[in-house]
């Protein structure tokens, strides 16, 4: 039932963007002080208590594909989102929105989604793993890197949030599932559904708090934002393909490509980016659209392996 109810997540998104876009005022007092960085840091958390130290051990055992993958994750998504962006000639809180999204890791939910596409599970652990402890570095690195020209970019809050909200409640995460594994199984079967329950109510933080920028802009922002997921899907898979992974390897990290931890990208937004209160947004219709996109792209591979 709590997996059902998981595997649900692109329609809970859909339903928390609908209750916030026409009813936000329900909302608003989540967008005071550090809820949304609270609520992030507690679904990174649910993320750690589902790694251990073998995971990292596997790194050793596929070191060619995960850096393939690393690689592919840290070059295509910033170099899409700085070409979308100056393309498509978005406002400077769009753009700089749009940038951090394709500078954060991995998504959370790229695990789930790669079992349901029959892709290789335990590499899109591994890649989210490395993606994610990389992101201390890359995310600021790469953000100042793309989004520099457009405004002031602070890397040392960049980094201090990453290492905040991201990095600490992980590592606490592997260290509980090693000091206290039998709290930890009791948990496990809920912190899935916690997690993506976790994501809806900060996306839905951010729409009702824009509301009506959303709606009078909302076209383009979707049309950013699918370029750059979809690119990200195609592009990831094509490649690994073209440097010769096997379809399963191929599938995974054109998973992990394509879907984004958009849930930092919103938080760096509003604490790095103050002057630029519109930037989250672009984060939260990221959610939205590589929950879509990920999940229809897993049950059509799923059908297609079902059927060999």
């Amino acid at each position: 039932m709590l997996q059902r109810m998981t595997l649900l997540f692109p329609l809970w998104m859909i339903l928390a963007g609908t209750l916030a876009l026409s009813s936000p005022e329900w909302l608003l007092s989540l967008n005071q002080g550090p809820v949304v960085v609270l609520i992030l840091a507690f679904v990174m958390l649910c993320m750690g208590l589902t790694l251990t130290f073998d995971d990292f051990r596997r790194i050793a055992r596929m070191p060619s594909v995960v850096a393939m993958g690393f690689a592919a994750q840290y070059s295509i998504m910033p170099l899409l989102a700085w070409g979308i962006a100056t393309g498509l000639d978005l406002p400077v809180h769009f753009a700089v929105g749009l940038i951090l999204v394709g500078c954060c890791p991995g998504g959370t939910a790229s695990n789930l989604v790669s079992y349901i596409a029959k892709a290789d599970v335990a590499l899109s652990v591994v890649m989210t793993v490395c993606s994610t402890l990389a992101a201390v570095i890359l995310t600021p690195l790469l953000t100042q890197l793309f989004a520099g020209a457009l405004v002031p970019v602070d890397t040392w809050m960049l980094f201090k949030q990453t290492l905040q909200v991201v990095i600490l409640p992980v590592v606490l995460g592997i260290l509980l599932n090693r000091w206290v594994p039998q709290f930890v199984q009791r948990v496990m079967p809920v912190a899935p559904l916690l997690s993506v329950l976790g994501v809806c109510v900060i996306c839905a933080v951010v729409f009702a708090a824009n509301a009506e920028t959303i709606l009078t802009h909302g076209g383009a922002l979707i049309l950013a934002v699918a370029l750059l997921h979809g690119g990200g899907f195609l592009i990831g898979y094509q490649l690994a393909r073209i440097l010769g992974c096997q379809i399963q390897s191929a599938r995974t990290i054109s998973i992990e490509v394509g879907m984004q931890n958009s849930g930092l990208a919103i938080v760096l937004a509003k604490q790095a980016f103050p002057l630029l209160p519109l930037a989250p947004v672009v984060g939260a219709i990221s959610v939205l659209m590589h929950s879509l996109v990920g999940s229809s792209l897993a049950v059509l591979w799923r059908a297609r392996s079902s059927r060999r």
